[in-house]
């Protein structure tokens, strides 16, 4: 792993790719317990597939901005060390599947080399920051997001107070009220607006999808972008401190809040201020890398064979740009997968004439910027030539799908295969549909809605059927009447009925004739709402029979083998490590992250190095004596009870007191060093506490 030393100029992230390599080396040489593995590889983007001995890997890519040089190199690496696929997610990453684990360390080198990362893009941390993909180009926004969401996503990258979260914590910006970022499912959303000339957000907290969907709150109407960071920082505190630890199901945010109130939330955030070092932090929009067209001299020729294609693809997938004489044209990506070999032509035809860039957007497409309005017949020819001119951006068309059963662990049933047929029928049975946005489509593989299947107007969830003499098919839950509604507003979609994968045409049809033929105009959310989940029930639930199965029932879309329901553990929510010397030997290495950062004067990260320390010692001691813990707040209040108020242990202070210095101190120099020494003096208690339960035990 020397390599890394000599090819990597950033010495942060050259230690965390040989870290990562000499943890893979400790877990092959069995000297690391699994699960602790397993958090690790997780928070550096290493995510194990459903096929045994490989793993997928997500770059993260923030608010979906890719350049040239950048979409280059993560298409080399995916030569290299993958299929020569890409595939964008819904939170405007890209993917790449069937790696080898001992060759991570490498891949990951190699994305650095042009500022590409693999870090955070899964586990308990801050995920990719997400954002309109027409940020600086919409014509109705107040001021461009990307520098806010970027100063987002470098201040939390690598920052130690949410790096071992509960569970992981979504976050969106978006460009004007329309609320193309979807606020109001995040855990904090930010809308931008302009208030006495000043710029700032609407703010949403605690939103989130999966089994129990939940609208955000509004936490502010109007927040300074000056306060963002400061504000996120504090909620990231509190939701690492209260958060469930021991549910899974149960450790987002949403939970959260929704067990102590918005009111008392806020009061733990304010109680934080003291440990936050910066109460406002300024982000430098002016001096942002903000995108600029190249100046083209000459126009290429461009002759259209079919006038009427071209029209129909002008009608969908040209959107209008702030800028004058600029366009950005929408590249309809099938569900979200293309080859290295057109990423490449894609990075050459942007370099040379739009901006050298790409956008990748929330419903797994791409945005090409800054095209001059006299290039779009030659773009148009360049884009048919790889095969994406194909009509329909954003459009009903446009079906959302997350890769279901096909590499994730935790798919029920397809729901890329089922995403192919049902475009196929809009495509050919509803053709006047393809211009139609007011219909969405959205289809997850399982509950936990990486497709967003529970936002959308349509939307289908992959799940299993029994018939009668309990032989198991593949099913589709069908959703009806989300959608979102702007300003932070949007509607969850209702469960109407639960049918066979195979019928899932056959309802769609159902769907869309009855919205054609009865609707009189108005959108398909107020259309739903006006009908009720009754109607659509009605002349739907004879879909719903499963004891009349045909042999093909039994075999899922995409698929030519016979369906077996096959569930693996999810790792999208990282895990929790209960081995007692795993957690001491945790404590001491954050103790001593915390001497380095006190050395480097980071004080605020090594006066959380120190109460992670503090917090993991203290978990150790509880489950050694099987007191079960599920978040920060009950570990310190329960430590207390039961070692520091029965005298079993001596600290001449309650351990509350001494672990919640960090609400009461500034994080300067005096009481870095001061409470990294309490945590040292703390881990030698409890250690000496387990060693000598351990000798009378004997």
């Amino acid at each position: 792993m020397r390599s890394f030393r000599t090819e990597i100029e950033n010495p942060v992230v050259e230690k965390d790719i040989i870290e990562l390599a000499d943890k893979i080396a400790q877990y092959n040489n069995l000297q690391i317990d699994e699960e602790k593995f397993r958090s690790l590889r997780l928070a550096r983007g290493v995510y194990g597939q459903r096929q045994q001995g490989v793993q997928m890997i997500r770059i993260k890519l923030p608010y979906g901005k890719v350049n040239s040089k950048q979409l280059r190199r993560i298409a080399a690496v995916s030569d290299e060390y993958s299929t020569g696929k890409l595939h964008i997610t819904t939170r405007q990453d890209i993917q790449i599947h069937y790696v080898d684990l001992n060759r991570t360390p490498e891949l990951w080198a190699e994305l650095e080399k042009d500022d590409v990362t693999l870090r955070e893009a899964c586990g308990n941390t801050v995920r990719n920051i997400t954002a309109s993909e027409t940020a600086g180009i919409d014509i109705d926004e107040p001021f461009d997001v990307s520098p806010y969401a970027d100063a987002v996503f470098r201040f939390f990258l690598r920052n130690p107070f949410c790096q071992e979260m509960g569970r992981k914590f979504k976050v969106s910006f978006s460009a004007s009220d329309a609320d193309s970022g979807l606020s109001y499912m995040h855990d904090l959303g930010f809308i931008a607006k302009i208030s006495n000339g000043i710029h700032g957000f609407k703010v949403m907290i605690a939103g989130g999808l999966g089994s129990q969907p939940r609208h955000a709150d509004v936490l502010y109407e109007f927040l300074p972008s000056n306060k963002i960071i400061p504000t996120m920082e504090g909620i990231l505190r509190v939701f690492d401190r209260y958060g469930e630890r021991k549910s899974r199901g149960k450790a987002r945010l949403k939970f959260l809040i929704n067990d102590i109130g918005l009111e008392e939330f806020i009061k733990l955030v304010d109680a934080e201020q003291n440990a936050i070092e910066f109460k406002t932090v300024e982000i430098d929009a002016e001096n942002y890398s903000y995108s600029k067209p190249v100046t083209i001299s000459t126009i290429p020729n461009a002759t259209i064979t079919d006038e009427k294609a071209f029209e129909t693809w002008k009608s969908t997938n040209i959107i209008p740009q702030k800028q004058e004489g600029f366009v950005a044209i929408g590249v309809k990506v099938l569900l979200g997968n293309f080859t290295t070999d057109v990423a490449r032509k894609l990075a050459d035809l942007v370099e040379k004439y739009a901006a050298s860039e790409i956008r990748f957007s929330l419903r797994q497409n791409l945005l090409i910027p800054f095209v001059k309005k006299d290039l779009i017949p030659f773009f148009y020819n360049e884009l048919n030539a790889l095969g994406f001119a194909e009509a329909g951006y954003n459009k009903v068309v446009d079906i959302t799908a997350c890769p279901g059963t096909d590499t994730c662990n935790l798919g029920i049933a397809s729901s890329t295969g089922i995403a192919e047929k049902l475009e196929d029928v809009i495509k050919n049975d509803y053709p006047k549909f393809l211009n139609n946005q007011d219909l969405v489509i959205k289809i997850s593989g399982c509950m936990n809605a990486c497709g967003q299947h529970n936002m959308a107007h349509i939307g289908f969830q992959g799940m299993s059927v029994r018939t009668p003499e309990k032989l198991v098919a593949p099913a589709l839950q069908v959703l009806l009447g989300g959608g979102n509604l702007g300003n932070g507003n949007g509607i969850f979609a209702d469960k109407v009925v639960k049918i066979p994968s195979k019928r899932g045409p056959e309802a769609l049809r159902r769907i869309l004739n009855d919205f054609e033929q009865n609707a009189n105009g108005i959108d398909f959310t107020t259309y739903y709402k006006e009908k009720g989940k009754k109607y659509f029930y009605d002349f739907l639930n004879d879909l719903q029979d499963a004891s009349n199965l045909s042999p093909d029932d039994f075999i899922d879309w995409g698929n030519n083998e016979t369906y077996v329901q096959e569930i693996g553990i999810g790792e999208c929510a990282g895990v929790v490590i209960d081995l007692i010397e795993t957690l001491f030997l945790e404590s001491e290495e954050k103790i001593e992250k915390a001497k380095e950062c006190h050395q480097n004067k980071i004080f605020p990260s090594a006066i959380y190095h120190s109460y992670s320390a503090l917090v993991n010692a203290a978990k150790a001691l509880l489950l050694a004596e099987d007191i079960s813990t599920n978040s920060h707040a009950s570990i310190i209040q329960q430590f207390d009870d039961y070692f520091i108020n029965s005298q079993k242990i001596e600290l001449q202070t309650s351990f509350s007191a001494l672990i919640y210095q960090i609400q009461q101190h500034e994080p300067s120099a005096e009481f870095s060093e001061k409470y990294t020494k309490d945590a040292l003096y703390f881990l030698k208690k409890v250690r000496s506490y387990r060693a000598e339960s351990l000798a009378v035990a004997k």
